[in-house]
């Protein structure tokens, strides 16, 4: 399971149902709907705030309206309502890595999304995270697994 800090916009089509997946999974274990992952490392920052599935409702609903505008049908009724216009803070260190990493897959998996992203990151100084998240200063987030 990975919920992106990144936006939605970054991923390709495989990698947005993917995250769309994982998402609805990772709401099924915060309502403990699922026996299975309720430890894992991506809920930490969703378990620590005050109403956890309000912020992940509120984390697929960006992942929901970049599917919606390219033409997908997501099935946004899979989701709560009710939303927040309240941030989870990401270090920056976090964003980066997780831009290197989907970049690395990417390369592999769909070329043309790889150079349309180089493309957008070439004109910020830095990736944007989903909304959900605020970035601020440091390294990886202690939660996250490296892999090269």
């Amino acid at each position: 399971m990975r919920l992106w800090s990144l936006h939605p916009v970054y991923m390709d089509s495989k990698g947005l149902v993917a995250l769309w997946r994982e998402g609805l999974l990772a709401r099924a274990v915060l309502k403990g709907e699922t026996k299975g992952y309720t430890n894992h490392p991506q809920l930490i920052r969703f378990k620590k705030q005050e109403h956890p599935i309000v912020f992940l409702d509120t984390y697929l609903d960006h992942v929901y309206l970049e599917a919606n505008r390219r033409g997908y049908n997501f099935n946004q009724e899979k989701i709560g309502v009710e939303h927040t216009s309240k941030q989870i803070p990401v270090t920056h260190g976090q964003i980066m890595y997780e831009m290197e990493h989907l970049q690395r897959k990417l390369k592999k998996r769909d070329p043309d999304k790889y150079q349309e992203v180089k493309k957008i990151l070439v004109q910020k100084d830095s990736p944007i995270p989903n909304p959900i998240f605020n970035v601020i200063p440091g390294d990886i987030e202690l939660w996250e697994k490296i892999t090269e």
